[in-house]
């Protein structure tokens, strides 16, 4: 089994990391599922959009909700979230290269979101690749009982990893 994330510092780093990462492995051929995550900025004194990308290239799904001026409350949409986890487990298959989710987070860590998805993967012997904030670490790590690995926020880095995880299969003699 193998699991890995990555935790990039700045406010939707590790978004743009992931959806550039998974945008290479497209282009490279390989069988892509699970989301990115694409903010759209907006004015300052409101929060961004948040949109999810269904891999390989399907569904844009808006999963943050407006709660109005001056609201403190999570931002995220749970049905829309359930859309993008239904999509995903709709495409998810023995053929899958690899699985992709935007962010191990709050529903994940109370078992919700795409925490049976990403279950299911690991039991078929699919890598996951995962971003995480440092909110949901804990939560994370005993969810994967020790096998995580911790990827450094970077392209090369992470491609290497999916390199070495994804069997290959062997030239014709």
């Amino acid at each position: 089994m193998n699991i890995a994330y990555t935790v990039a510092s700045g406010r939707g780093d590790t978004d743009l990391l992931l959806f550039r990462v998974a945008q290479k492995l497209i282009s490279q051929g390989l069988k892509i599922r699970g989301t990115v995550q694409i903010n759209t900025e907006r004015e300052p004194e409101h929060p961004c959009d948040m949109d999810i990308q269904v891999l390989p290239n399907d569904s844009i799904i808006r999963i943050s909700q407006s709660l109005g001026a001056g609201s403190r409350g999570c931002r995220l949409d749970p049905d829309a979230l359930e859309k993008a986890v239904a999509l995903v487990e709709t495409g998810l298959t023995a053929n899958t290269d690899i699985l992709i989710i935007n962010k191990f987070g709050k529903h994940e860590a109370e078992g919700r979101g795409f925490r049976n998805i990403i279950a299911t993967a690991l039991s078929e012997n699919i890598p996951v690749l995962v971003g995480l904030n440092s909110l949901n670490l804990s939560a994370f790590k005993n969810f994967t009982g020790g096998i995580e690995i911790e990827l450094q926020p970077e392209e090369d880095t992470i491609h290497k990893w999916v390199s070495s995880t994804i069997p290959r299969p062997k030239p014709a003699s």
